[in-house]
């Protein structure tokens, strides 16, 4: 774990979870988005930023905004950067309909509210975002959606090459490997260079078989599937 170089931020809403893991120096920060409140039943959104804030009073913290239009857009933005000085606004890059949020990403980097562009899939869409907001001064986060991209079928790894490589030069813009699927990510993400990578809780409790004994952990397997099968009564005999 020391070797690591990337900085992992954990994915969710779980209020219990975000304080224990708060308290360990390998998590750098914290993201959300509406699915994730949606799925921890949370419905008052600014009482929820107000708890996290002041359970997570230094660390990254991400919230997303919910509207589609731009005029809304802006007004949520203003009200999530209030959340703390640690607090950055996450955009998507398109809006459900598919319009683009440029012009709310260009606004809010203006007037210096730090942002997390999320639900990025291309290249051009970061050098968009990258061309938007590499002359102001708020501190850009550019989220790729490596994870769903491989559900496509195709390799993420070309992408986050070349972003690394566009904004590396920028040290107020990072990049971030999103939509982790399993803790090799966190291992390939670091080694492309990559600024950031979000995991959910589930993830991160796997990083401490890190470099385990393979011949064990095929034993171990094989008495789970065997103890399994006692506890169910299972029996082809």
């Amino acid at each position: 774990m020391k070797k690591l170089s990337i900085n992992i931020f954990s994915d969710g809403a779980d209020l219990n979870l975000i304080k224990n893991l708060n308290k360990k120096k390998i998590i750098s920060g914290f993201t959300t988005n509406p699915s994730l409140m949606s799925k921890a039943k949370i419905k008052d959104y600014k009482e929820f930023g107000k708890k996290i804030s002041k359970i997570v009073k230094k660390k990254h913290l991400s919230f997303e905004v919910i509207s589609d239009q731009h005029k809304n857009i802006m007004r949520e933005a203003k009200i999530i950067s209030k959340f703390g000085k640690n607090a950055y606004v996450k955009i998507p890059v398109v809006n459900s309909k598919g319009k683009s949020n440029i012009r709310s990403i260009i606004e809010c980097s203006k007037i210096g509210i730090n942002l997390n562009i999320t639900a990025v899939f291309t290249y051009n869409q970061v050098k968009s975002i990258y061309n938007a907001t590499n002359k102001n001064n708020s501190k850009v986060v550019i989220s790729i959606f490596a994870g769903r991209i491989a559900d496509t079928g195709r390799d993420p790894h070309d992408i986050i090459l070349k972003s690394v490589k566009l904004t590396k030069k920028n040290k107020r813009v990072k990049i971030l490997w999103a939509s982790t699927r399993e803790v090799l990510n966190i291992y390939q993400a670091n080694s492309l260079g990559c600024d950031i990578i979000t995991a959910t809780p589930d993830i991160l409790k796997k990083m401490n078989l890190y470099n385990k004994n393979l011949q064990k952990y095929s034993e171990e397997t094989s008495k789970s599937f065997y103890e399994d099968a006692k506890k169910a009564n299972i029996k082809i005999l």
